[in-house]
């Protein structure tokens, strides 16, 4: 195992040989790595924060520290964190609370740029992007292949759809749907259906094209969000497409309201 002389490793760390741990890295008694994570340098992993294999770390990002929460009071709380994933230098991921959970999650192979947050029982799904200082407050859901851009704060218990490109300085209050482009002029808006997003990413043009179409319900037929959900509902009765459907099952579970 590479450790470098300046690195302090509590005992009871689990590391495994193929680890790779940089210069004044602080690793604390409950962590846990799995194979081949590389730490750059100057990284703190506290409490019980359990990572899986070929994760990389920047300097100066901590994880697994108490959570900025005036209730939490030391309980046994933990984060955890899949496979493949890169976090880049000064980000912070904070433990669980038991209000939440217990439990701040990152799925795999997500991008986490430089100053981001991800605060007490957030759950990330895989392959998102966080640009620069994009921010997670507590208890906020990311689904997978979104995209933060860059100074984006999403506040609390708001949920992100998978597939969501989210423009730079949008302030999130209330959950952003799957496959748009959503962005702020003076308050954040929905412009419609993510559509190259989409197709880089391998979705059928057929279901781009029915994903516009309820998009258009939605945002620019005048109708209410009942009445558009009545009217995408029809559509897709015949279509089938699993795309549309995950949309008015989002929608229709929302707790804080989509943003349009």
């Amino acid at each position: 195992m590479a450790i470098h002389a300046t690195a302090i490793i509590a005992e009871g760390a689990v590391l495994p040989k193929s680890c790779d741990i940089g210069p004044y890295c602080t690793v604390g008694e409950k962590v846990r790595l799995g194979e081949r994570c590389r730490l750059v340098s100057h990284v703190v992993l506290e409490g019980d924060t359990r990572m899986g294999d070929d994760n990389v770390v920047f300097p100066f990002t901590t994880i697994g520290m108490v959570p900025q929460d005036l209730k939490f009071t030391g309980e046994s709380t933990r984060v955890e964190i899949g496979d493949r994933n890169t976090i880049r230098e000064n980000c912070t991921i904070h433990k669980g609370t038991p209000q939440g959970g217990g439990v701040t999650r990152i799925g795999n192979d997500n991008l986490l740029m430089a100053y981001c947050h991800v605060a007490h029982d957030c759950t990330v799904g895989d392959h998102n992007i966080f640009a620069n200082a994009a921010t997670l407050a507590g208890h906020v859901t990311v689904g997978d292949h979104a995209h933060l851009a860059a100074l984006a704060p999403v506040h609390q218990f708001c949920r992100i759809g998978s597939y969501a490109f989210i423009g730079g300085h949008t302030v999130v209050t209330q959950d952003v749907l799957p496959f748009s482009r959503t962005s702020a002029v003076r308050e954040a808006h929905a412009f419609g259906v993510n559509s190259v997003g989409l197709e880089r990413k391998g979705f059928s043009k057929e279901s781009v094209r029915h994903l516009q179409r309820a998009y258009r319900l939605l945002l620019n037929s005048g109708l209410n969000t009942s009445q558009a959900l009545e009217k995408m509902r029809e559509a897709n009765a015949e279509e089938a497409d699993e795309n549309v459907g995950k949309l008015i099952e989002f929608i229709t579970s929302s707790q804080r309201g989509v943003i349009k």
